[in-house]
């Protein structure tokens, strides 16, 4: 494997020379998310294919932890965990079966589990990468004490390869839960905000939250005689095909997200109440996510502005997670300070702007 990372850091320190941008890419399946990429004359960039660079590296599952390199498909890393009786907590969706591991850090995003088990950034213990220079760099470790310093291994999480091309990733894994169910409540989405929010102050095994078309789907996790107390006390339903159901959530397969439409992601304070914004809503995260489906509108602009400025006086953020059409910048603007410290980490691991110049922000 050392000689395909040495491959990778020579056409790295190629484009470095020619001042060419590079696109990080394995699986393609998250191809759609973030800004366009180009070269700074505006033609397109050259690809990083880093699908070479695969397999599991260490695991220990009485550590609870995994090692993999970058290249490594998801499926192959989740069926390896589950014959342990492990996962990863996060649920990262795939969008395809070519999902990567590198991928799914890199993205950062997290599934139906998120509010519950923590982010994807939560269980990154450490990383081997190749910066702007080609040069090969370790982060963090295998166990959490390790982590000191300036924490680069979860800088690297959700960074869309704009730092550096990930080599390998140290994960922590959980167990599978002992068991799992899924019910459902019909009623309103002020009631299921509300609900939501007051089953997060108690001890229930709340695994995973859903609401969309006047329904109110929860899954609970855990011990069995939790689960089944659980159920005793919130009532509800259950849907015989819960798996099923979670699974549409997280790869976006559930009618919610049909085609032809623009679907925004608002991350908000779980308890803001509903939003008046045009589209249908689906909440999930126990109310801190609202995903937003909008039609293709002629006053696109305005329609953009609105919802930005819904989620900023939410206190959160709305990100552009997919669409047909333009959009000045797919994430919600930065203040200031904050883009100012993108800039400068862009400076230091990134000296001559090459790994995906403008993906995350056109400014960087």
């Amino acid at each position: 494997m050392q000689e395909i990372i040495d491959q990778f850091a020579d056409t790295i320190r190629a484009a470095a020379r020619e001042s060419a941008s590079l696109l990080i890419r394995s699986g393609g399946t998250k191809d759609f998310y973030g800004n366009r990429t180009a070269n700074p004359d505006g033609s397109e960039g050259g690809i990083l294919n880093a699908t070479a660079y695969t397999g599991i590296v260490d695991y220990e599952p009485t550590e609870l932890v995994v090692t993999a390199r970058a290249g490594t498909r998801l499926a192959e890393l989740e069926t390896e965990l589950r014959k342990r009786g492990q996962m990863l907590a996060f649920e990262p969706p795939h969008f395809g079966p070519g999902a990567t591991l590198g991928g799914c850090v890199a993205s950062g995003l997290s599934g139906p589990r998120r509010a519950s088990a923590g982010a994807v950034r939560d269980f990154v213990l450490g990383v081997r990468m190749l910066d702007g220079r080609g040069d090969d760099l370790s982060f963090g470790g295998q166990v959490m004490k390790n982590v000191a310093g300036y924490d680069v291994s979860r800088l690297m999480t959700g960074s869309m390869g704009t730092l550096g091309l990930l080599l390998d990733v140290s994960l922590k894994v959980l167990p599978l839960p002992a068991a799992e169910l899924t019910l459902r409540l019909p009623m309103n989405e002020a009631e299921a905000i509300d609900k939501m929010n007051l089953w997060a102050g108690k001890p229930l095994p709340v695994s995973a939250t859903c609401f969309c078309d006047g329904e109110l789907i929860f899954r609970l996790s855990g011990a069995a005689p939790a689960v089944r107390a659980a159920r005793t006390i919130m009532g509800g339903v259950e849907i015989a095909e819960g798996a099923a159901f979670w699974q549409s959530i997280r790869e976006q397969t559930h009618s919610f997200f049909q085609p032809g439409k623009q679907l925004w992601r608002l991350s908000i304070k779980s308890t803001t109440p509903p939003l008046s914004l045009p589209g249908k809503q689906l909440i999930e995260w126990g109310g801190a996510l609202r995903w937003l489906a909008v039609d293709m509108d002629a006053d696109t602009d305005a329609v953009h502005t609105a919802i930005r400025n819904t989620a900023k006086d939410a206190g959160g953020h709305a990100t552009l997670f997919r669409s047909d059409g333009p959009c000045a910048s797919v994430f919600h603007p930065l203040a200031p300070a904050l883009m100012n410290i993108n800039r400068r980490l862009k400076e230091k691991f990134d000296p001559k702007r090459i790994f995906s110049p403008g993906r995350m922000y056109p400014e960087i």
